[in-house]
């Protein structure tokens, strides 16, 4: 903590340079006042900050604790000292919703255009406003509202009453919204949905709860009424929910019961198993989708479509479900790869080179591949631009980042990330990178990786693909045997190398252990008196990381994709993903029923490409190092010995 006062001192403006540790004490103290609402005690360490670099906030804590009863002045006066930052606009929030709370909506119409941040609810309000000031009802406004798999922000809530006072809106959409809902997993929103069906279809939350949670059992009743709309209702939201707990026990219900159906209704439920089946790859899961056809499906369940077909090397099912998909859809880097594997397969090489050509030389993990199949090299962009010392000093003295650093130095990380980015938009290439660079000089990884990724055409991967803390991940790599390139590959996506980084699951430090794997781990290892806390320290976290990569490594044939794809989800998932042929390591990658898993590998591997590029010279591709995924069993350890630390 010491070395990054000193570094913020040697970068930081004047006003920084003022603050000293007691100021710092002040401003937590009184941090904490405002949270407990303690006006008294607020303004007593208020007093001790005149001049701090933090002062901003200290004024908003006091404004805030009597917002209700202050007027429009005051807050004017706080937003013209404070134009353009953070603070300011949580201010401006703030008031918004005091005057959306008195109905004052001439007031909020004049403040509202002046809001640079993106608040759906605020949004709504000015629909709302502008709506009770007699324009007509913003119809199509509001349906994107409803069309949206959330909760209806509250602003948007009397425009959608009207709405179906007026019509736009009736039971069908009613039960379209709850089936959109509960396919998001969203059951709150479901049941306040369910507050549009009209009274004598409406089920209640208990019934709505059950078909949620225990679908099998709602299905079993033996009362299930599908003369009435409710009734089939309900039925095809059980289907769909049982379907993502088995989509084979949803298959074998469905096909017993659907000629009791409207043919709509059939299609609709044969869509949700299908793509339940294809995330759990069943190998009934393409038929199962020729059932629906031709029911109109989502850009997610055409993906899982693509997906399963890829599974088979289905090739023509492949093109034809990415060209069903939505522009949008097809606008994914993802699927315009694999629909250019599916032209390639169908002997057409100018169609598939045309699609590889729109995203070859891109950073991502397809621009990688399309790039290889073009038969080019991926290489590290040549750095762009350097900046000048007085670059750094004069981006140093932004008020947005010299805010960011005291927070950073108080160790409020939420708030000073907020204020770092803020302060970063719209800056352009060179600025970046000089921001970069201060974030650097810092040792605040995360942001300097982050902002030098934001550049557009000047490019420094140095500052992309950081490598702090090197010996530490070049000696525990080489003890474990690793590639240092992969470890640092992994340690990038988990945690941007922040020490101390702690996730909402409870995983921790640089590697991000979960505490039942770093016990695990550390006892394997014999590390004697190993306590959770010594997690966050380096040495200890890269050695138990590197060593559990090593562990999952060796129980899933030395493949880098599987053991990256453990090493977020667990040994027994990554094995149980496997087919029962050996796969294509893309194929692999694509088809990781989780999201984030899913991201996370390519993430991963993409990372390895340029570790390896610019720590080493190793120019090896992204292909190669994906290889091929072994036929499912094939695992030299039971993946149920991994379990425990899954």
């Amino acid at each position: 903590m010491l070395r990054l006062f000193a570094l913020l001192a040697a970068l930081a403006p004047a006003a920084a340079l003022a603050a000293t540790p007691a100021q710092d004490a002040a401003f937590l103290a009184a941090r904490d006042a405002f949270a407990r609402g303690d006006a008294a005690k607020l303004a007593r360490h208020a007093a001790e900050l005149k001049g701090y670099v933090l002062e901003p906030y200290v004024e908003y804590y006091q404004l805030r604790l009597r917002l209700d009863d202050l007027g429009p002045a005051a807050v004017q006066a706080f937003l013209a000292r404070h134009p353009n930052t953070v603070i300011g606009e949580r201010m401006r929030a703030d008031w918004l919703r005091a005057l959306a709370k008195k109905r004052d909506w001439d007031a909020y119409l004049a403040e509202y255009p002046s809001y640079l941040g993106e608040d759906a609810d605020l949004a709504c309000f000015a629909l709302q406003a502008r709506w009770r000031k007699g324009e007509p009802l913003p119809a199509e406004d509001v349906l994107r509202h409803w069309s949206a798999p959330r909760d209806i922000p509250e602003g948007c809530v009397p425009l959608v009453d009207a709405l179906a006072a007026a019509g736009r809106i009736g039971e069908r959409h009613a039960w379209e919204r709850m089936r959109l809902l509960f396919e998001a997993g969203q059951l709150g929103a479901a049941k306040r949905a369910a507050a549009w069906v009209p009274a004598a279809e409406r089920p209640d939350e208990r019934t709505i709860d059950l078909v949620f949670a225990n679908p099998h059992k709602y299905i079993e009743k033996p009362r299930v009424d599908i003369a009435s709309r409710q009734g089939r209702e309900l039925a095809l939201l059980a289907v769909g929910r049982l379907a993502r707990m088995d989509a084979g026990a949803a298959a074998s219900h469905w096909a017993a019961r659907e000629d009791r159906y409207p043919v709509a209704d059939r299609a609709y439920a044969w869509g949700q198993i299908a793509a339940q089946a294809a995330r759990q790859h069943r190998a009934e899961a393409l038929d199962w989708y020729a059932k629906a056809d031709p029911a109109p499906l989502s850009d997610d369940q055409l993906a899982w479509r693509a997906r399963a077909a890829l599974r088979e090397e289905r090739w023509p099912e492949v093109k034809a479900a990415i060209e069903r998909m939505t522009p949008l859809g097809r606008s994914d880097p993802a699927w315009i790869y694999w629909l250019a594997r599916a032209q390639l397969a169908a002997g057409n090489r100018v169609e598939a080179e045309t699609l590889w050509a729109r995203i070859a030389g891109e950073p991502h993990f397809y621009g990688k591949l399309a790039t290889e199949e073009l038969g080019l090299r991926v290489v590290v962009p040549q750095k762009g631009y350097v900046p000048t010392p007085a670059e750094v000093q004069a981006m140093a003295g932004n008020e947005g980042l010299a805010r960011a650093l005291a927070f950073f130095r108080l160790e409020q990380r939420t708030e000073a990330v907020r204020e770092w980015n803020w302060a970063i938009r719209g800056l352009d290439d060179a600025q970046l990178l000089a921001a970069a660079e201060v974030a650097r000089r810092n040792e605040i990884w995360d942001r300097a990786i982050n902002t030098a990724d934001r550049t557009q055409a000047l490019h420094d991967f140095n500052l992309r693909f950081l490598a702090p803390y090197r010996e530490v991940f070049r000696d525990q790599a080489a003890a474990q045997g690793l590639e240092e390139a992969w470890v640092l590959g992994v340690t990038r996506q988990e945690s941007r190398f922040i020490q101390n980084a702690r996730s909402s699951a409870g995983a921790m430090g640089l590697m991000q252990l979960m505490p039942a794997t770093a016990k695990h781990v550390a006892r394997k290892n014999g590390m004697q008196g190993f306590t959770l806390a010594q997690t966050t320290e380096v040495p200890v976290n890269v050695q138990l990381g590197t060593s559990y990569l090593r562990q999952v490594l060796d129980e899933l044939d030395g493949s880098p994709v599987l053991a990256a794809a453990a090493y977020n989800a667990g040994p027994g998932r990554a094995a149980r993903w496997r087919a029962w042929r050996p796969l294509e390591g893309a194929i692999y990658a694509e088809t990781i029923p989780f999201n984030e898993t899913r991201d996370y590998v390519k993430r991963v591997m993409s990372n390895t490409v340029y570790y390896a590029a610019i720590l080493n010279g190793d120019t090896r591709s992204l292909k190669s190092r994906l290889g091929t995924i072994p036929a499912r069993g094939s695992e030299r350890m039971a993946a149920a010995r991994s379990e425990t630390v899954e």
